[in-house]
């Protein structure tokens, strides 16, 4: 045996083979340890990395999902905004059928409205006709009476006497034509007299003339574009009603190229027209309350210029301090014309050659000039007013305090009384002198405006009128009642009783139209 080889005793060698086999064993379950220990550790990465991979794959997952999700989301919502937009454009197309029925409604029930309104219109013309009847019937019936009286007078009569009323009916029968052809001849023969000196003036005047026409019954007012025309006129015509009805002027659009012409007899309806008009086409809006603000703010603007016309005469002239209402009618006379010449620029030319006359003889200059500017006065409202400017301007003299020179000069200058001052003299000579010069004043003018201001007169007097404008160079006068007093069927009686006395009391060319208005406005204010 080894032990016994060796020398050793077998017990040392079983504990040697002993210790061995425990170290071998502890070594081996060392090693086994060891290897566990890295196959843990490896399999423990080995897991990590699978948790990991895990993750990363349930990330890209949950992303997909979420991408996969705000797709559907976002196509459910487009078609949900093209369910929406296909109803919404349903609803509009509904809404615009129901507006157009609506619209198609409410034209039936105005034409039914309007031939309702004929046919009341028609119905009355009936009655008035069947009244005009009956009357003519019963002077029918009147004149049958007295033709048979007379047939029982002659039947009375013996031939002498047949004859001698025949024969003085035919005496009175050549009197009218023998009057009547006398007044004719001479007509032709004033005609033939007066035709040189007319044409001899017209070579001479037909300049100014022309001019002074123009300048004193139409204006012009520039459009920027040919489209302004259609928004001046509105729809069916509103608004150049209104701009008509609210000044007074006659509003021309024809085929003049960018212009409208506002033409009218008053001055200064047409400067408020005239610049009413210009603010509306500037500003681009153009509506009935539009026009009703402007043309109210134009009244007080023109009434300024009114003052400050005023103020530049009175310095011009020279004449001192002076009334401040006097002063305000002194700058109307700028609007006002007598036989065509401006009453202000005649004035303001009386008083100068007054007082250049005064100087000369030795009178008071300052007198003179102050009674040359006011002579004609009473011009400024002798058509609110009733009387003559003479009589009105006398009256005004006195009430604010004018030196007796002056109200003498007033009431002398047209030889109405005997002057009493030298003033008074030189100031009528200063006013004839003013007027004879050629081309000052236009007879045919004067004459116009007069029948213009007649017309209006004549329709003011009727009882419930509110106001009056003549229109289309006299051819029309379009009347405003007062809806208070004056009901939609009186609006006929009233056109009918202006037309008559237009007809009694006026001389005219061709006809003219008498429009009567009458309209219930209600104004409220928002705050």
């Amino acid at each position: 045996m080894l032990g016994v080889e060796s020398g050793l005793p077998w017990p040392i060698w079983v504990v040697l083979i002993v210790l061995c086999l425990v170290a071998g064993f502890g070594l081996g379950y060392f090693i086994r340890l060891k290897s566990h220990e890295k196959s843990f550790v490896k399999t423990k990465q080995v897991s990590e990395k699978i948790i990991a991979d895990a993750e990363k794959e349930a990330e890209k997952r949950k992303k997909d999902s979420i991408f996969e999700a705000k797709q559907e989301i976002t196509a459910l919502k487009q078609e949900a905004d093209r369910d929406i937009r296909e109803r919404k454009s349903a609803v509009v197309e509904l809404e615009t059928k129901l507006n157009q029925r609506e619209d198609s409604l409410d034209r039936r029930s105005s034409n039914l409205d309007r031939r309702e309104e004929m046919l009341n219109f028609k119905e009355n013309k009936i009655d008035e006709k069947k009244a005009e009847l009956e009357q003519q019937n019963i002077k029918v019936e009147a004149i049958l009476k007295q033709q048979e009286q007379k047939l029982v007078e002659i039947g009375s009569l013996t031939k002498e006497e047949a004859r001698k009323q025949i024969m003085e009916t035919v005496k009175e029968n050549m009197k009218m034509e023998i009057a009547a052809y006398i007044k004719e001849e001479e007509e032709k023969a004033k005609l033939e007299v007066k035709s040189k000196a007319k044409n001899a003036l017209a070579l001479a005047i037909q300049k100014y003339a022309g001019e002074t026409a123009g300048e004193a019954t139409v204006s012009t007012v520039s459009l920027p574009v040919e489209e302004m025309k259609g928004r001046i006129i509105g729809r069916e015509g509103r608004n150049i009603r209104t701009i008509e009805s609210l000044t007074g002027v006659d509003l021309i659009i024809d085929d003049t190229p960018e212009a409208v012409v506002l033409s009218g007899f008053d001055p200064v309806r047409r400067e408020i027209a005239k610049r009413s008009l210009e603010i509306l086409v500037s500003d681009g809006r153009i509506h009935p309350a539009r026009i009703e603000e402007v043309v109210e703010r134009c009244r007080g603007d023109v009434e300024m210029i009114i003052r400050e016309m005023g103020e530049e005469a009175v310095f011009k002239a020279n004449i001192g301090k002076i009334h401040p209402d006097l002063v305000r009618l002194i700058g109307r006379l700028n609007f006002r014309t007598s036989y065509g010449q401006n009453v202000l620029k005649h004035s303001i030319e009386t008083a100068m050659i007054a007082g250049k006359l005064a100087s000369e003889i030795g009178e008071n200059e300052v007198i003179a000039r102050r009674a040359g500017l006011l002579h004609d006065i009473g011009k400024a409202v002798d058509h609110e007013i009733e009387g003559s400017h003479v009589e009105i301007g006398v009256e005004l003299a006195n009430k604010y305090h004018e030196p007796k020179e002056v109200i003498d000069a007033i009431a002398s200058h047209h030889e109405d009384v005997a002057p009493k001052s030298i003033i008074a003299v030189l100031v009528a000579a200063a006013d004839a002198l003013s007027s004879a010069r050629p081309g000052a004043r236009s007879d045919s003018l004067e004459n116009y405006a007069k029948r213009l201001e007649s017309l209006e007169a004549i329709s003011n007097g009727v009882k419930g009128v509110a106001s009056s404008f003549a229109i289309q160079a006299g051819r029309e006068v379009r009347v405003i009642v007062n809806p208070d007093e004056i009901d939609d069927l009186s609006t006929i009686s009233i056109a009918r009783q202006i037309k008559e006395e237009i007809e009694n009391k006026l001389s005219y060319p061709g006809t003219i139209k008498v429009t009567v208005i009458r309209e219930t406005r209600a104004v409220d204010v928002a705050k």
